[in-house]
């Protein structure tokens, strides 16, 4: 962490930003040094139009980290729903790489073809024929039936929202802290 302030003032400001504890701030610090191999920055190794970080900090994996944050059982409902349309907000711009407020199907296509490229018994063609049906099923929720000569544009945050409606995203993305004694009996 920084040498600007003292490490309890940066951890402090760091849990303001992000939620986490100072506990899990810690895990956390020591999950980024193993990623990164004990250097201040992770590369960013996904491939995108200018403007996206080559690095990233600590404070910034930590920030995308508090997307996948638990949620926290003193929430009431609206904080619960808050939570959950941050969290398909960000899921929603990792699919829209051009940042134009739609997922086109060649961005659908791209980022499952890059979730499934480390797959060697998926093709890209078996990839991309994922995608398409995936695409053709937003289309059809969100759209309802379509004419032969109707295009269907892409999909946008609204439509993202019909899509996740009835799924439980609260749970099936976060982040569990495991306690060290737990790790220590996985090695």
């Amino acid at each position: 962490m920084g040498a600007t302030h003292s490490a309890s003032e940066e951890v402090r400001e760091l849990e303001g930003k992000t939620g986490f504890s100072s506990d899990q701030i810690e895990q956390l610090h020591r999950r980024f040094k193993h990623l990164s191999g004990d250097q201040p920055t992770i590369r960013n190794l996904r491939k995108g139009p200018s403007g996206l970080a080559d690095e990233i900090n600590f404070e910034d994996f930590l920030t995308i980290m508090s997307y996948f944050r638990p949620i926290d059982t003193t929430m009431d409902e609206g904080q619960v729903q808050l939570c959950r349309e941050e969290k398909l907000r960000f899921l929603f711009h990792m699919y829209d790489s051009d940042s134009d407020g739609r997922i086109t199907l060649e961005e659908y296509r791209n980022v499952v073809e890059e979730l499934l490229s480390g797959n060697p018994h998926i093709e890209k063609e078996s990839a991309r024929s994922i995608a398409d049906g995936a695409m053709m099923e937003a289309a059809s929720v969100c759209v309802g039936r379509m004419e032969p000569d109707q295009v269907y544009e892409g999909i946008t945050f609204d439509d993202f929202l019909k899509i996740w409606q009835g799924i439980d995203i609260e749970t099936k993305m976060h982040v569990r802290f495991l306690n060290m004694e737990t790790i220590a009996l996985c090695h």
